[in-house]
């Protein structure tokens, strides 16, 4: 089992485009917060400055790409600014309909400036210490793309698809964003050193072993003596180890994961509560319903009937 594939398809990962763009200067947008998602524009032609928070200007040139996680607000603009009017502004004063190309700005002579816009969104109450190890933004210049070929022709794919269109376009791109974001996150350590401690559990011989247990099997009794038997390992320096890498220990780590999955079959309506808590690991319908309360604020069966309305 390959952990990264398992956390990203238990989490529901969807990518989404918005659009590609035209841009002529002078001009600026402010792309609004949005709950889980994590924004990206992909440069294909011209310049783009992007400030995240309260960060500096960022200069992006074609060929780099920008991953806004956590739908941060965030500023695009042709030169650095602090305040740009609003997307929603940007849409009705250009009549974008959302079909084909977002053209706007000032209408400059100069040639425009051409993106890839889109985001992923995650499950509702999607969680994970990967998630919470991605920065403010991620940045992932030409160069960086380089030294990781399947991002490379991933995004080349992406954006060609994106600007021949054709029937089965819009599947295509969506199913090319979805793997980009994933070898975005393999490429990410490079550029987001607070990421590579969670991404170098993932491929190590001992915390790596045992990660892909409690993925494969979470309905089992696992103990930290039993996780560090497999890791070959002692019991405290496997605790030591994947605290340290992780961010958390291995039974906090299981139980988070635990509820994940379960989410994840009930989305399902042949899954029974009883039957997702057994293959979570529960001993019984009530813990399992105590602990999916406390952790999402709604019961299995609450969740279950809010998805459905």
């Amino acid at each position: 089992m390959d952990v990264l594939d398992d956390i990203l398809a238990t989490l529901a990962l969807k990518g989404v485009l918005y659009f590609r763009t035209q841009f002529t200067a002078p001009w600026a947008v402010t792309v609004p917060h949005l709950d889980g998602a994590a924004r990206f524009h992909l440069v294909v032609e011209g310049r783009v400055f992007a400030k995240v928070a309260a960060g500096p200007a960022i200069e992006l040139g074609p060929g780099d790409l920008i991953l806004v996680p956590g739908g941060r607000t965030h500023v695009l603009s042709c030169e650095p600014v602090d305040d740009a009017p609003p997307l929603e502004t940007v849409l009705q004063d250009a009549g974008y309909d959302g079909n084909g190309v977002l053209i706007a700005g000032g209408g400059a002579d100069n040639a425009p400036t051409q993106m890839v816009c889109g985001h992923f969104a995650f499950r509702d109450g999607a969680d994970h210490p990967l998630l919470r190890a991605l920065p403010d933004y991620l940045l992932l210049s030409a160069p960086l793309r380089m030294r990781a070929p399947w991002l490379d022709e991933i995004l080349r794919l992406l954006t060609r698809r994106v600007f021949e269109a054709g029937p089965g376009a819009g599947a295509a791109v969506t199913r090319f964003s979805e793997a980009a974001f994933m070898e975005m996150v393999r490429a990410g350590a490079e550029a987001a050193p607070e990421m590579a401690p969670v991404l170098a559990a993932l491929s190590d011989r001992q915390i790596g072993r045992t990660l892909t247990l409690m993925h494969q099997r979470p309905h089992e009794v696992w103990t930290v003596e039993s996780l560090a038997t497999e890791a070959g390992m002692s019991r405290s320096r496997y605790a030591e180890k994947f605290r340290g890498l992780i961010g958390m220990s291995p039974l906090a780590y299981l139980s988070e994961w635990r509820l994940q999955k379960a989410l994840a079959l009930l989305d399902n309506d042949r899954c029974s509560v009883q039957q997702a808590a057994a293959q979570t690991g529960y001993l019984s319908p009530a813990a399992f319903t105590r602990a999916f309360t406390a952790k999402f604020g709604a019961s299995p069966t609450q969740y279950r009937r809010g998805r459905a309305s």
